[in-house]
């Protein structure tokens, strides 16, 4: 899963970007009734449009609760919609601006229900956006709740989106290269997005960003502008429609018909004959009349409008605006293609016969996309035109979400349950995913129990949203030490998926890559080698070599094959994926670091410290840079970078590095954490290595005793401290002392991990050492043979 990319010995939340500079809110062309305009990222000094909104006298939202979670301090307002605000906001942690969008309330006696809604499809959206790592997309960092009002926590842009570029222009249209460049960065984006399964259906100029730095980023998450009546004809002429926007809305969203990515393909290229020509393709004052022209009428050349645009773009466009989704390219992918080829001249390769991907209605989950779904519903019929199911859209979200029409194809002859106890329980769900989300697995993991529990009982054992809450409890059990609970949760979720989805489907690959993961957590590395490999073979012919949940099953394998030993293997296929990760997302982008990361650690291994240092210095500097340099991603690779300097020799450095690591990791987690009690074991190290042994031992003691308390006496890394107060006493020469401590850690790791585990046997040979030291040299000989023995008898190598 893209939220659990491997580290180096445990899986973390993919860090973000974070662009540094703002830019000045400015009016869209149109009016926008439907949500909020260059959400992510407009400003200059206080903000234009909070200035507007004092003169007008509003109240903010959240004015009198300025700090949110004790974290985000909300500065001004930066845009605002009929059901939210958009603030610009310091990260208080992180010294960082943001940008912070709030789900306001409906009115002074709001409707529950539909306020339930929307506050849970502004959660689905949250979830949604916070998965798509993309440098075409806008970044999401955090989401939450602060007394009874959502928020969203976003990257904060430095750029205009194109309404703002066309009104800085005059209304004139854009340069072509310009036109040419944005196109083929928003293809590239909806691309990686429609991989995703997850289709935007609001896609306009206002939704797209150009920075500063010429980077396209889609935005705007929106929500949608509430109506009494949000299905009826009369809000589609004055409020607005909830799920599109006029001037770009598909033929098939128009007239109620199955929604899929090539609706995204229709509405680019609304948008591009806009930013080409200076208008939109049906460019009318009344919402109604440009509806029926998207609809019937064939729109004119763009080189009827302005003659120098080069014969391709108009090509391109007019393909794009066909009224049938099979008269478009095929896919983001292949739009791309015939930009690049028009750009550079380039004659495109003959075309063979191809497979159209195959389509789903929206609103309905993932897993129906083989799925006959139905009989579609339609919505309300004014003058002989079908209008949207509104309902299903209030937010104009990125849609994934479940249907529950769709149910009764699955379950036989199951009594229906009602959509009230489904909308609870995906809250529910939801709820367990926040509070994984903020590392409370614990209680995640009862949410998803009970869920688990219920949606079995009303949807049946296979049905995938029970599968789905199964998926989350084993990995709430992995993430809580209880790996062997989570091979066996696991296991009965990729027995599940494989009956109802098939082998290749990719939410069964995904539940197989997390069983391999555990088997990893359980020392079972062989066995984790084979279902990595199996997963990787079913994802590169289902997906693709460059797919990113290949990538991902590629990145997971070369960590894995590390712990087999197999060195040059893992150093290889990581660098491989490092490479096709920086090709496709960028040197800088989170995944593509994660993957650095696992290279350097190999290099490592493998003895050569000086490129893991290097790399690792990349590494820290690039997440220094996009996430600040406390950011807890940032401070693991600077303590890699402490590793190597200490590897190589340069104790002095080590020394000083890890001085500053253990001030950073204090202030942003605390004294008691176990990263900061990390840093400070590795600060007591390299005070042994420059032998100031007396502090070396007075360190490792302190660490020790926070360790046992919160931890426990025999957890691993207490027991590593302990021996390592053991080290600095041998150097000091007080080898009873040492003895005492060595048969302590000794004893502990033969309870907890038996007598014949390589880490027992260390501990054994510590002890036989020091006994040898003490000039009780039989007792050491004899100590030395049962660890000999011992080894034999485990088939492992003497180190």
């Amino acid at each position: 899963m893209l939220r659990r990319v491997p580290s180096r010995l445990r899986r973390q939340l993919p860090p973000e970007h974070i662009p540094g500079a703002v830019a000045r809110l400015g009016p869209d062309s149109r009016p926008d009734p439907y949500g909020l305009r260059g959400q992510a990222a407009i400003l200059d000094g206080p903000g234009r449009a909070q200035r507007q909104a004092k003169r007008r006298g509003r109240q903010h939202t959240m004015a009198e609760t300025r700090l949110i979670q004790s974290r985000y301090r909300l500065l001004d307002v930066i845009g605002r919609g009929g059901m939210g605000e958009v603030w610009r906001a310091r990260d208080e942690a992180l010294g960082r601006q943001v940008a912070v969008k709030c789900l306001k309330p409906v009115g002074p006696q709001p409707d529950r229900s539909f306020t339930g809604i929307l506050r849970e499809r502004f959660r689905r959206e949250a979830r949604v956006a916070a998965a798509l790592q993309h440098r075409g997309v806008t970044v999401v960092h955090d989401f939450g709740e602060h007394e009874g009002v959502l928020y969203l926590v976003m990257e904060l842009l430095d750029g205009r989106n194109l309404s703002q570029l066309l009104e800085d222009n005059g209304q004139r249209p854009l340069p072509v290269p310009d036109v040419v460049d944005i196109a083929e960065q928003v293809a590239d984006a909806l691309g990686y997005t429609h991989e995703q399964g997850i289709v935007h259906r609001d896609l306009k100029p206002a939704n797209i960003m150009r920075l500063t730095d010429g980077t396209v980023k889609i935005c705007d998450f929106g929500i949608a502008r509430p109506g009494h009546d949000v299905g009826s004809a009369s809000r589609l002429t004055s409020a607005g429609v909830a799920m599109g926007t006029p001037h770009y809305m598909s033929p098939e969203q128009i007239s109620g018909g199955d929604v899929d990515h090539r609706s995204d393909l229709y509405s680019l290229g609304c948008v591009l004959y806009e930013i080409a020509t200076g208008v939109p393709p049906f460019d009318l004052d009344d919402a109604w009349a440009v509806l029926v022209g998207h609809r019937d009428t064939r729109p004119e050349p763009l080189r009827s409008h302005r003659a120098e645009l080069p014969g391709f773009l108009d090509r391109v466009v007019l393909d794009l605006l066909a009224k049938s989704p099979g008269e478009r390219p095929t896919d983001a992918g292949d739009l791309r293609r015939r930009i690049r080829y028009g750009r550079t001249g380039d004659r495109p390769p003959e075309p063979g016969p191809t497979t159209r991907p195959t389509t789903r209605p929206p609103g309905l989950p993932s897993w129906t996309h083989a799925m006959t779904a139905g009989r579609r519903a339609t919505g309300t019929v004014a003058a002989g035109l079908p209008l949207p199911d509104h309902s299903a859209g209030l937010t104009s979200e990125w849609t994934t979400g479940t249907d529950p029409r769709a149910l009764p194809a699955v379950r036989g002859e199951r009594p229906t349950p009602s959509p009230e106890l489904l909308s609870t329980l995906a809250d529910r769900h939801g709820t367990g995913l926040d509070l994984g989300r903020l590392g409370h697995w614990e209680e995640a993991g009862e949410v998803h129990r009970a869920v688990a529990a219920e949606r079995e009982h009303a949807l049946g054992p296979d049905h995938p949203d029970t599968l789905s809450s199964r998926y989350e409890v084993g990995f709430t059990l992995s993430r809580t030490g209880r790996a062997d609970d989570a091979l066996r949760e696991f296991g009965r979720v990729v027995d599940g998926r494989e009956r109802a989805l098939g082998p290749d489907h990719p939410e069964t690959l995904a539940a197989r890559q997390e069983t391999a993961y555990v088997l990893g957590q359980l020392g079972r590395h062989f066995e984790a080698h084979q279902m990595y490999a199996a997963v990787l073979a079913s994802r590169e012919r289902t997906m693709g070599r460059d797919h990113p949940d290949t990538l991902r099953c590629r990145h997971n394998l070369a960590f894995n094959l590390a712990r087999l030993g197999r060195l040059e293997d893992s150093y290889r296929l990581a660098h491989e994926v490092a490479d096709a990760r920086t090709r496709l997302l960028g040197a800088t982008h989170p995944d593509t670091l994660a993957t650095r990361y696992e290279v350097a650690y190999t290099l490592g291994r493998l003895g050569r410290w000086e490129d893991a240092l290097r790399t690792y210095r990349e590494v820290a500097q690039a997440r220094a840079a996009s996430l600040g340099a406390g950011h807890p991603e940032t401070l693991s690779a600077r303590y890699e970078v402490g590793i190597s300097l200490g590897r190589l020799g340069r104790g002095a450095e080590a020394l000083e590095l890890y001085r500053a690591l253990v001030q950073d990791r204090t202030r942003v987690s605390g004294p008691a954490d176990a990263e900061t009690l990390r840093a400070r074991h590795g600060l007591g190290v390299n005070l042994g290595r420059m032998a100031r042994w007396e502090e070396a031992v007075g360190e490792a003691r302190q660490v020790c005793a926070i360790r046992e308390r919160t931890l426990g006496p025999d957890h691993p890394d207490t027991l590593v401290s302990r021996r390592e107060i053991a080290v600095g006493l041998g150097w000091l020469g007080r080898w009873t002392e040492a003895l005492t401590l060595y048969r302590q850690v000794a004893d502990a790791r033969t309870r907890v991990l038996g007598a014949d585990h390589p880490d027992t046997l260390t501990g054994r040979n510590d002890e036989a050492h020091c006994l040898e030291q003490l000039g009780r040299r039989t007792e050491a000989v004899e100590l030395y043979r049962q660890v000999a023995a011992l080894r034999r008898q485990r088939g492992a190598p003497r180190p």
